[in-house]
């Protein structure tokens, strides 16, 4: 499965209203430094010491959006 990493602080950027909310961001314990990444599903991923976790999901036109904010494309 293919995905683009970001950090926290740019997952909070793309993040719409229906979407997850800030305090749901940190509540999973998102940060501005927090790598994360978004599967071409939509499902974001937090980076644990030692295992990816499943956090929720994006919807809608996501795929513009994490491109345009990272710059990366999905690899």
């Amino acid at each position: 499965m293919k995905f683009i990493e970001m950090t926290g602080k740019q997952l909070n950027e793309i993040i719409k209203d229906d979407e997850l909310q800030i305090t749901d961001l940190a509540g999973a314990g998102i940060t501005d430094f927090s790598i994360v990444r978004i599967n071409q599903h939509g499902d974001i991923e937090v980076r644990r010491p030692a295992k990816w976790d499943v956090i929720g999901g994006l919807l809608g036109s996501f795929d513009e959006r994490v491109r345009k904010t990272t710059g990366h494309e999905w690899a």
